[in-house]
């Protein structure tokens, strides 16, 4: 067996990255929609290489861990921030469909729904009481596979696709009042990044909600249910990052921390869920909002990059 942890300099900084580092990939796509929804299209196929790149180098050593080190991935699959791996691949597949490659989101699609039901039991085996922000991720990837669902179904014209999209939509809100009872609430304060996903479990599922009020497959009674459901997640959602960004303000903590990622992928994915919701549920004056959102995400994803930069620097020349 070979301890990837111990290895010296980069190697072993990257191999002991807990999963919680796959926010990255969630941040760095989420990024790369927003920009690609807003015409900035050189800059976002940027940070879709770099996603792309940041989800290729964890998905080696998701498999590395898997081979060499079982009880080190047993023990960390049983946590909520291992559904980062769901959530990521779903981000990053709405990417590449947005973008026309519709293979390869399908394949990322499958691929999610099998990690889906591999880690979600998993992890709804082994909830406590009173946890972190991750707990929210139980939604997050749960509505990931409804976005890139939506997605796909009207590119495919897939109707059963558009209809899988509703269902993981519906689990998606039951699973966030679920994780909602087990929210440790005082991390809101004193939370090192990951309490924002409770603001981002519900961007992701105004986000979900905005697809299925565009998907031609659901109309009638149920279309209008859908765009009400998705202005009120989105109301919701605004408001808990309002309230997340004032106990920034009021208890700061600007150290870097790994679980920033999950900072910067709620602001993100605010942003794309009010710029969606603006277009679907045809209501303009959100752009605006949207586009001022968006950019405050880029700068804050900028800012946790150079700290991740800065980590892995002092891991390569040894300095505390």
């Amino acid at each position: 067996m070979t301890d990837h942890g111990s290895a010296p300099g980069l190697v072993g900084w990257w191999a002991g990255l807990s999963p919680a580092a796959g926010a990255a990939v969630m941040a760095t796509a989420i990024v790369s929609v927003g920009l690609h929804l807003t015409g900035h299209e050189n800059l976002s196929l940027a940070a879709l290489a770099l996603g792309t790149l940041f989800w290729a180098a964890l998905a080696a050593d998701f498999l590395i861990r898997l081979v060499s080190d079982l009880a080190r991935w047993e023990a960390e699959a049983d946590t909520p921030p291992a559904l980062t791996a769901v959530a990521a691949t779903c981000v990053l597949g709405t990417r590449y469909a947005l973008l026309g490659w519709t293979t390869l989101a399908v394949a990322l699609l499958a691929l999610a729904c099998v990690l889906w039901l591999v880690l979600l039991p998993s992890v709804l085996r082994h909830w406590g009481r009173r946890m972190p922000g991750g707990v929210f991720l139980v939604c997050v990837a749960t509505q990931g596979l409804a976005v890139l669902s939506g997605t796909l179904a009207p590119l495919l014209d897939v109707d059963w696709l558009a209809r899988a999209a509703l269902a993981a939509f519906c689990l998606g809100l039951v699973l966030y009042v679920a994780a909602f009872v087990r929210f440790d609430l005082t991390t809101v304060r004193s939370g090192a990044g990951d309490q924002w996903v409770a603001g981002g479990a519900l961007a992701i599922s105004a986000l979900a909600g905005s697809k299925l009020v565009a998907a031609p497959q659901l109309t009638g009674s149920l279309h209008d249910v859908l765009r009400t459901a998705a202005l009120v997640l989105l109301g919701l959602d605004l408001a808990c990052y309002l309230l997340l960004l004032a106990a920034e303000i009021r208890w700061p903590r600007l150290r870097y921390d790994v679980r920033r990622w999950a900072t910067v992928f709620p602001m993100g994915m605010t942003a794309v869920a009010t710029l969606s919701v603006a277009t679907a549920a045809k209501v303009p004056w959100l752009e605006g909002p949207g586009k001022v959102l968006l950019w405050i995400a880029v700068a804050v994803w900028a800012a946790v990059c150079t700290g991740m930069g800065r980590s892995a620097a002092r891991a390569v020349t040894g300095r505390p």
